[in-house]
């Protein structure tokens, strides 16, 4: 090897996801090549509080002929299009070769609407909202996870039409599933293997005493200094930050980081609090990143279903063994207009970004933590009664 000392903010690389196995190659000199391809179209900023002609708005008729109520807080529906059907399933046919198996899978599929108002996303509602929307997440994952054949529970939200949302009202899902998706499946089957390992730290352990790669990564992150890692901002309890081995150009990993936490029903008052505030911050920083409603999908990971008793103690529970923690994979690059493709190379090699995630992150945390769109009402508000002053007799 030539006698060159490694930059990570210039040479070629390639990091590791300890949950996935996968690696993602980073080619940070990349950054400087200009872009002639796809653009997208602007996304509309401006949205009415309540739209007529929307399936999700209270009091409204879904496509499915259902009628929505009139709710004023949350809504909690099953989707009129569910990916999965309830039980009970055929059973599996005969396999026409090994190599060609077919396993019938069950469930069910929930949309639940964030807020009644049509033009408030997650970074435009009030704290107190968010907890109602944490509230409902744990409610459908204790009411699902316990339902006969249910193995596994995902909260996801689809945000922006390039990410595949097909109506901008503010709302998630919840899959069902008689079976653990791959992905989640991979991630557990690491932390248990990380955690039978029981390599030595300071950090938070998991049940039994045992490590938890995830206690141990945040514990790290928390403890680099600001400027050099990718910590975007915490809380009393939550950190927010992209991850060594992130994909997507501002990805970011969501999770407790002052104790080991396996799912979102273990969660105290304190923490459940603190999960909104920081749901709230990372949104407010996304959006002001490019000043659009920025396109992301996010996606809940803990536990495959909830504890079933209260017989067997947290701390000795070895489901425990998983962190709760959330993805956010957005897809813009370098304006509102210019996404990321997963194509060509990364599609038959592996992923590769050209950013660095220490520079992602500092992009991130010089985002500011006001909405956009409030600071320009507040300017406005401000022009009006300078402008109202100033033609005021009484102030002659």
């Amino acid at each position: 090897m030539a006698d060159i000392e490694f930059d990570p903010s210039t040479h070629p690389h390639r990091r590791v996801n300890p949950l996935t196995g996968e690696h993602v190659l980073v080619s940070p000199h990349r950054t400087k090549r200009p872009w002639l391809g796809q653009t997208e179209p602007p996304q509309q900023t401006i949205l009415p509080q309540y739209d007529p002609k929307c399936y999700l708005c209270p009091g409204n008729t879904r496509a499915g002929g259902q009628q929505n109520e009139k709710y004023e807080s949350t809504m909690l529906f099953e989707n009129d299009y569910a990916a999965v059907l309830p039980p009970p399933g055929p059973a599996a046919p005969p396999a026409p070769h090994p190599l060609l198996t077919t396993e019938p899978v069950q469930g069910g599929c929930d949309v639940l609407c964030f807020h009644p108002r049509h033009d408030l996303t997650l970074a435009r509602l009030p704290c107190a909202d968010i907890e109602r929307i944490i509230d409902e997440w744990r409610t459908v994952y204790k009411k699902r996870g316990a339902q006969d054949g249910i193995e596994y529970v995902q909260i996801f939200e689809n945000k922006g039409a390039m990410m595949g949302c097909s109506n901008p009202h503010p709302h998630g899902q919840v899959w069902s599933l008689s079976a653990v998706p791959t992905l989640p499946a991979m991630e557990l089957s690491n932390l248990k293997k990380y955690a039978l390992s029981n390599a030595p730290s300071d950090a938070p352990r998991g049940p039994l005493g045992r490590a938890c790669l995830l206690c141990d990564y945040a514990h790290f992150e928390v403890g680099v200094v600001q400027e050099e890692g990718r910590v975007v901002l915490k809380n009393e309890h939550w950190v927010a930050l992209v991850p060594w081995w992130a994909i997507w150009p501002f990805e970011i990993m969501l999770l407790p980081y002052k104790r080991h936490v396996p799912s979102i029903v273990h969660l105290t008052p304190e923490e459940k609090t603190a999960f909104a505030d920081i749901l709230s911050q990372v949104t407010v920083r996304y959006d002001n990143l490019f000043s659009c409603s920025f396109a992301y999908s996010m996606g809940i990971h803990q536990r495959s279903i909830p504890p079933q008793s209260d017989v067997i103690p947290e701390d000795q529970d070895e489901e425990n063994l998983a962190h709760l923690h959330l993805h956010f994979a957005p897809p813009l690059l370098r304006s509102a207009s210019v996404r990321k493709f997963l194509v060509g190379f990364e599609l038959m090699a592996e992923p590769q970004r050209d950013l660095t995630p220490e520079q992602a992150a500092q992009r991130l945390r010089a985002s500011p933590n006001v909405h956009y769109l409030d600071v320009s009402d507040s300017k406005s508000t401000d022009t009006a009664k300078e402008t109202q002053g100033a033609a005021d007799p009484s102030n002659s």
